[in-house]
């Protein structure tokens, strides 16, 4: 099982080769991706995912306006991560705030963040305000979850040895098995593309790595987003959030309502019959979010 493990986790790489560059921040060694030119816009994905699931988004058309930064986090995509500390929700801000500073964006970018990749940007604004000039959360995880959902259950292994050994064993075999009525829950009501295993890099997260990585991200979190949440009121820059009313994974009242309450500023738009995965199920509605929330957070920078 082991040998099958690193076999395969070869052949997805062979295929699912790194489409960027790399960036040495914080310790960290980051694959990053960037088209256009313009104000910069720099987009988080969520867990278990990589910079491939922005891919359905037209990056053409909006490339050209903005200058998009992609970025794989740390054990996330092509990115590798140093050690399981730096799943910590403040330590993957750290990073990703080092990583804007490394970038030297010619003015703070709007900073996007999906699902879990939301509540590292609401870390990173409230980390450090000045490098940021906008928020634009697409089903973000704001608030603390008393366990994880249904699915995602058997990544719940607080013992890193346990972690290791089963993401080098069964983790693989049970994922490629399980793989579909998983990704059925994650885009529900929506049904998943059929091209999402590659276009939209769903097959690395069948890597051991990726497993690995990603059962550290879920566990790191327990609590950590209690102390964050008592802080959402000191937010001052421009804050956008797009949810689906059907989402499955992050309760849209929990996470997207409840944060709108504690930010007098944050805009909150509810998408009848949407999903969690809206940048892959509805591309042209979360591209007309983005430049809603580019627009705002770039005049207000202007103004500022």
């Amino acid at each position: 099982m082991v040998l099958f493990a690193i076999f395969l986790g070869r052949r997805v790489d062979a295929t699912l080769r790194p489409q960027g560059e790399w960036i040495e921040v914080e310790g960290e060694r980051l694959h990053y991706r960037t088209l256009g030119e313009g104000p910069p816009i720099v987009l988080v994905h969520g867990l278990g995912g990589n910079m491939r699931n922005f891919d359905y988004l037209p990056l053409a058309e909006l490339a050209r306006d903005f200058r998009l930064v992609l970025l794989d986090r740390p054990g996330s995509g092509h990115s590798p991560r140093s050690s399981d500390a730096r799943a910590a929700l403040g330590e993957q801000a750290r990073v990703v705030a080092g990583f804007l500073r490394a970038m030297r964006f010619d003015r703070p970018p709007l900073l996007v963040g999906h699902s879990l990749g939301g509540a590292v940007s609401l870390a990173v604004a409230l980390r450090e305000p000045d490098a940021v000039a906008g928020l634009a959360l697409i089903a973000p995880l704001t608030h603390d979850v008393p366990e994880p959902p249904p699915a995602f259950k058997a990544l719940a292994i607080r013992k890193p040895r346990l972690r290791r050994a089963l993401a080098y064993t069964t983790a693989m075999p049970a994922s490629i098995a399980r793989g579909q009525q998983v990704l059925t829950f994650v885009f529900a009501p929506e049904p998943p593309p059929r091209d999402f295993p590659v276009r939209g890099g769903g097959l690395l997260g069948l890597r051991p790595q990726a497993f690995y990585a990603t059962s550290t991200d879920l566990t790191a979190l327990e609590h950590q987003l209690a102390p964050q949440e008592a802080r959402y009121g000191e937010l001052r820059l421009p804050v956008h959030l797009l949810y689906g009313d059907g989402d499955r994974v992050l309760d849209w009242k929990v996470h997207g309502q409840a944060l709108a309450a504690k930010v007098p500023q944050a805009r909150l738009q509810v998408v009848p019959g949407a999903g969690h995965m809206l940048p892959v199920t509805q591309p042209q509605l979360t591209a007309e979010f983005l430049r809603r929330a580019a627009g705002d957070a770039f005049c207000a920078t202007v103004r500022s």
